[in-house]
């Protein structure tokens, strides 16, 4: 069966086993080996290093690679079976257990996620939360501590602020991102085990000094996890110093809003620990991925690094005209953004500065009015979350995906009751689209509204 399965398949990496269970493996994952070849090599470029990764061919000889949707898979001697479950043959040597633990197809995807964010491994799960939730319950036990930004995503800020603590007695101190001496104070040594905020925070994209906060998480022994779903390509945290990157990939690299999937990239020995067999939160809660989804992900990665420049482009320009309107614009594209000049430091060459532009319409009122008008009367975009699309999608942040804040923690993060947050799509041409939005802020007919047309 084995031979079967092998036979006539071309495999560049050489490693697919033929009749007899014989290899040694050292661990479950190798990842310089086996998921990263040659993609660290490439510097600060994201999409380079994603062409340079494995390429993993169809089991035909297809460009494409194979979807492998088996739950369960076979061995040809009955020891191996016990060698696979002790940790000693593993997925690096083209042994796999059942799909929960490792699946081939989704194996791949996380090595061009690891290559793209520059780690060691990724492990792909069922959404962005599991894989936020699955490395904070690895790194944390009962009893530990968090130190997060206080401008997180409506969901992530809900799990640490009341999920954790109830359920494992995990406690979390929001403190302000920017300002790094509260950063310091508020971790606690010997108790603190993750500092944990967002590249570009959501939605009030505040941009995170990843260097200097990885600095002062690993001066104090915690690790840096960094949520990189609003800018991939833009920024790789990793290169920039922290330890872990996780993705809700349903985002942009997704982009096509029909698929909710997530990524925790990072380190082969925490990969390795969130799939034990006794203690990892991957293996054991079972956010797994199927097959299906990521092979559909990993045939939308290669073309990430285009569609991010056309997003950012858009998005810097209609900001630039949006402020020339006289409109409350936050975009940290903008030189008057207050961290406009670290992001410049930061990002990735050629790529932009980000897809979102967020608008303060300062009441929710007002900001409702303007969507009504740019999806019912102009078709400029769509009212609903989730980013990446290509449409432009627009949601009033404080009561959608922040309303599981209090109106004092959002108050502190600076989330205002009228505040857009736009996601910038890309179809049909730049100035149709601005047309579209023009003629919306004409139909409000505020003399308040601020604009000077």
């Amino acid at each position: 069966m084995a031979e079967t399965k092998t036979n006539n398949v071309f495999v560049p990496s050489g490693k697919k086993r033929t009749g007899q269970d014989d290899f040694d493996g050292d661990d479950v994952i190798k990842a310089k080996k086996s998921m990263l070849p040659s993609a660290l090599s490439f510097g600060d470029d994201p999409v380079a290093a994603l062409a340079a990764a494995r390429h993993e061919f169809g089991e035909h000889g297809g460009v494409n690679m194979s979807i492998e949707a088996s739950a369960t898979f076979t061995v040809m001697e009955p020891d191996t079976m016990r060698r696979m479950f002790s940790g000693e043959l593993g997925p690096d040597r083209d042994f796999f257990i059942y799909s929960r633990h490792f699946n081939p197809t989704v194996l791949n995807l996380g090595r061009q996620m690891a290559a793209l964010e520059g780690t060691e491994a990724a492990y792909c799960t069922a959404s962005g939360m599991s894989a936020i939730s699955s490395v904070l319950l690895q790194l944390c036990s009962s009893g530990g501590h968090v130190v997060a930004s206080r401008n997180v995503y409506g969901g992530t800020h809900a799990l640490l602020s009341h999920f954790l603590p109830r359920a494992c007695n995990i406690t979390t101190t929001f403190v302000n991102i920017l300002d790094l001496d509260m950063v310091k104070n508020a971790i606690v040594e010997g108790k603190t085990k993750v500092l944990y905020f967002e590249s570009m925070s959501n939605p009030t994209l505040q941009v995170a000094n990843i260097p200097e906060l990885s600095r002062i998480g690993h001066d104090k022994g915690v690790t840096v996890v960094v949520d990189n779903t609003f800018a991939p390509v833009v920024l790789s945290p990793a290169r920039l110093g922290a330890d872990v990157v996780v993705h809700s990939i349903s985002k942009f690299i997704s982009g096509g809003a029909d698929i909710i999937a997530g990524a925790v990239c990072g380190p082969a020995s925490l990969v390795n620990s969130m799939m034990d067999l006794q203690q990892g939160t991957l293996m054991l809660l079972g956010p797994t991925m199927n097959a299906k989804v990521a092979f559909e992900l990993s045939g939308r990665l290669p073309h990430l690094g285009l569609r991010m420049r056309e997003h950012c482009h858009r998005a810097m320009e209609y900001a630039t005209r949006m402020k020339k309107l006289g409109l409350k614009v936050i975009y940290p594209g903008l030189e008057e953004h207050p961290q406009h000049q670290l992001l410049k430091s930061m990002a990735n060459k050629d790529y932009g500065f980000s897809a979102l532009v967020c608008l303060d319409m300062e009441t929710e009122e007002r900001a409702n009015r303007l969507m009504n008008h740019l999806q019912n009367y102009t078709q400029f975009g769509l009212m609903a979350v989730s980013l990446g699309y290509y449409e432009t999608l627009m949601s009033v942040s404080g009561s959608s995906t922040s309303s599981e804040m209090s109106p004092e923690e959002k108050k502190l993060a600076g989330i205002s009751p009228g505040l857009i947050r736009m996601s910038i799509g890309y179809i049909g041409n730049l100035e149709q689209k601005w047309s579209q939005f023009e003629k919306a802020i004409s139909r409000m007919q505020d003399s308040s509204f601020g604009y000077k047309g």
